[in-house]
C-alpha cells in the first residue's frame, strides 16, 4: 500500500488530475472532519459513493486499479465493524433490544447500528483516500505544498524522499534474506532488522548530503514544475464543499 502509484496519462489529464493537490488535500481533510462529526451511517455512504463515482468519471481511474486499491482496506473496515458488532458494550446491556444470539455472542440492535455507522465512516475514509492517491502524483503534491501552501522545502521534499524510499527498504530486506540463505542460514531472523536499520541510515545519510549539495532550505529557489491556480481548482473545490454540505444536510 505504501508503494508509489504511477498515474496514467489519462489520470494526469483528467479534471481531478489537473486540480491542485492542495485543493484536493484540503477537501479530503474537510470531508474527514465532517465524517467525524456525524453519527449517522447515511452521510458517509453517500460521500463514499460520490468519491468513487468522481474517481471513475472525472478522475479517469481504471475500475480494476481502484478496486485493487480498495480491496485490502475494505477487508480492514469489515474486520473493525465485525469486532465492534461482537464485542460492543451494548451487547451486555439487559435493556438493549436483542437482535440475534449466535452461540456465545449476544448481538443487540444498538450494537448493530453503532457497527454499521462505524463501518460506513471507515468506508468513506477509505474511498476518499484511495481516489486521492489514484489521482495525485506524490511529487506534484509536494510541489503544491511548497509553492501554494508555503511549506518548508527541506521538510516537504524530505518527506517525499522518505515516502519513495519505502519500496527500497523492501528491496533491501529481500537482498538481506537472500544473503542469509546463500550462507545456509534461515531466511528470516531478528538480526535482519539490524541490517535493515544500517541500510536505512546509509540511505538517509546519502539523501541528506544530496539535499545539502542542492542547497535545500537555504533561500529562494526556482521551480522546475510550477503549480498555478486554475478553473479546475474552483470547480472541484466548490463541488466538494457542496457534496459535503448535501451529505450532512440529508
Amino acid at each position: 500500500m505504501l508503494t508509489p502509484i504511477d498515474l496514467s496519462e489519462a489520470q494526469e489529464s483528467s479534471l481531478l488530475g489537473r486540480t491542485s493537490p492542495l485543493v484536493k488535500l484540503v477537501l479530503e481533510i474537510a470531508w474527514l472532519i465532517g465524517l467525524a462529526l456525524t453519527p449517522e451511517p447515511w452521510p458517509p455512504i453517500l460521500l463514499a459513493a460520490l468519491a468513487i463515482a468522481a474517481g471513475l468519471t472525472v478522475g479517469r481511474v481504471p475500475p480494476r486499479s481502484l478496486a485493487r486499491g480498495l480491496a485490502p482496506l475494505l477487508v480492514a473496515a469489515a474486520s473493525i465493524a465485525l469486532a465492534n458488532l461482537l464485542w460492543s458494550s451494548a451487547n451486555t446491556d439487559p435493556a438493549a433490544t436483542e437482535l440475534a444470539h449466535p452461540g456465545p455472542f449476544r448481538i443487540t440492535w444498538e450494537a448493530a447500528a453503532a457497527a454499521a455507522a462505524l463501518a460506513a465512516r471507515v468506508l468513506a475514509i477509505v474511498s476518499v483516500g484511495a481516489v486521492f492517491a489514484q489521482t495525485t502524483d506524490p511529487t506534484r503534491l509536494v510541489d503544491a505544498l511548497v509553492q501554494q501552501g508555503r511549506l518548508s522545502e527541506r521538510f516537504a521534499y524530505g518527506a517525499l524522499a522518505a515516502y519513495q524510499a519505502v519500496p527500497r527498504l523492501g528491496e533491501d530486506l529481500v537482498t538481506l534474506r537472500h544473503a542469509r540463505r546463500i550462507r545456509g542460514l534461515r531466511g528470516w531472523h531478528p538480526r535482519l532488522l539490524v541490517g535493515l536499520l544500517v541500510r536505512a541510515l546509509r540511505h538517509a545519510d546519502q539523501l541528506a548530503l544530496a539535499m545539502d549539495a542542492r542547497a535545500f532550505g537555504s533561500g529562494p529557489r526556482s521551480t522546475f514544475r510550477p503549480i498555478r491556480w486554475g478553473w479546475p481548482d474552483v470547480v472541484v473545490g466548490v463541488a466538494g464543499i457542496l457534496a459535503l454540505w448535501l451529505a450532512l444536510a440529508l
